[in-house]
């Protein structure tokens, strides 16, 4: 299992995932699941994944090889619209699944994208690409995305996540939103990968890579504890109710 998740905001994108594949007492695999693509200048891309490792690793080569070969034009560079993009993502997600036949239920197979990025001086975008290869978009009321186990940590996202939200804000709450699924279940797990991208720059990115034992993560997380239990002593008594 692996949490990601990708917000859509006024200012950019926020993007953040963990890097835990497989979780037991003395078995925990460690893999990437945001790639970031080489493309042409006038584009920026990046998907985060989660599900089978080897059909996400399978479908992130094939995007990789499609770029790389000249007499092709169906590629990352050939699209003028984001949809398209993940229309493309999402076909070859399907067709790598196809491949697998019944194992992709029985075994389970199967993987599930977010897509997020921008292209030209169209508006900065993200979408969330099944895995039989069709997705949605977010929405103003609901400008965030998630995949993987999504549960524990989209209450916080709820409550505090809206269009205007800025960059640096939104990226507190991403990793704070983790936090919450790291503590709740242990498959998902650092490294935790987070992306800012400042909207019609196509070039200001800044990413952040977290180990385990990261001084500001931990700072982070600590925080969040204490101002949620100080939090809860302020909560309302029920009549004649004594602590």
């Amino acid at each position: 299992m692996t949490y990601c998740l990708a917000m859509r905001l006024d200012r950019g994108l926020v993007l953040c995932s963990d890097s835990r594949t497989s979780a037991g007492v003395d078995n925990v695999s460690i893999y990437s699941k945001m790639h970031r693509f080489e493309t042409t200048p006038d584009r920026l891309l990046v998907l985060l994944s989660a599900g089978n490792l080897a059909t996400t690793q399978a479908v992130n080569s094939q995007i990789e090889r499609d770029l790389a070969n000249p007499e092709i034009s169906r590629d990352l560079n050939g699209y003028s619209h984001l949809d398209e993009v993940a229309a493309y993502v999402g076909e070859i997600s399907a067709r790598i699944q196809d491949t697998y036949s019944e194992q992709s239920e029985q075994n389970g197979f199967g993987a599930s994208f977010i897509l997020g990025g921008q292209i030209g001086d169209q508006p900065v975008d993200i979408f969330l690409i099944y895995p039989e290869g069709n997705y949605i978009a977010a929405s103003r009321d609901k400008p965030f995305l998630q995949i993987g186990e999504t549960k524990y940590g989209k209450p916080i996202l709820d409550r505090i996540i809206a269009p205007e939200t800025s960059l640096e804000r939104a990226g507190r709450c991403a990793l704070v939103s983790m936090d919450a699924s790291m503590r709740s279940n242990l498959s998902v797990g650092p490294p935790i990968e987070l992306l800012l991208y400042t909207a019609d720059t196509l070039d200001q990115v800044r990413y952040h890579r977290f180990e385990e034992n990261d001084a500001y993560l931990q700072r982070l997380s600590s925080a969040w504890s204490e101002g949620l239990e100080e939090l809860f002593m302020k909560l309302p008594r029920f009549e004649g109710e004594r602590d």
